[in-house]
């Protein structure tokens, strides 16, 4: 028969780890800690700029109904204009105070009364 080399192999690797794969072990157990560490920042700087993302859409369409709003006000002013234009027009002519334009006359609602009345019925 002949003898193993196995047996010999096995002498060249010591039993018992020494100190430079120790250091070696130390420096790479650092390395996957740091790692580990900046792939927690990552993702917690990615949820952030997720939500800046999210709240930048909201300032956006909220600046989109602004502008929508600001584009009426021309035509807005065209027609207050135009109501006053009319108005004074009127005012020139002499009308009487009873014939005045929508919107000048004063009304009083018995708000007191109408809110007795539902409780009154019940």
């Amino acid at each position: 028969m002949r003898p193993s080399i196995a047996a010999s192999r096995a002498s060249h690797i010591p039993s018992a780890p020494s100190a430079a794969a120790a250091a070696k072990l130390v420096e790479k157990k650092k390395e996957f800690d740091a790692v580990c560490a900046l792939e927690r920042a990552s993702a917690l700087y990615l949820e952030r700029i997720t939500a800046l993302a999210e709240d930048c859409e909201v300032m956006a369409d909220a600046g989109r109904v602004h502008g929508q709003v600001l584009a009426q006000w021309p035509r807005m002013f065209e027609i207050l204009s135009q109501f006053l234009a009319s108005r004074q027009q009127f005012e020139e002519e002499d009308a009487p105070p009873s014939e005045a334009i929508g919107g000048e006359r004063l009304v009083r609602l018995p708000i007191d009364e109408l809110e007795k009345a539902p409780e009154s019925e019940s």
